[in-house]
């Protein structure tokens, strides 16, 4: 059997984005502003969140 696990890019209120597992966003939505995804691996959503940082939609670490 396999694990398939998703991931999302969430923003939080600081205007940071993070890539979290499926899991956290259900647990954790009071400070997520707003979400992209699901993704299937986690260098998809960071290339992914590469591209919402150049489009001004994030703010970088």
């Amino acid at each position: 059997m396999t694990n398939a696990q998703n991931w999302y890019i969430v923003k939080r209120n600081t205007g940071n984005c993070e890539i979290v597992p499926s899991q956290q966003v259900e647990d954790n939505s009071g400070d997520i502003t707003e979400k992209w995804g699901p993704f299937n691996s986690p260098e998809e959503a960071i290339a992914r969140r590469v591209g919402l940082i150049r489009a001004g939609k994030c703010q970088p670490q």
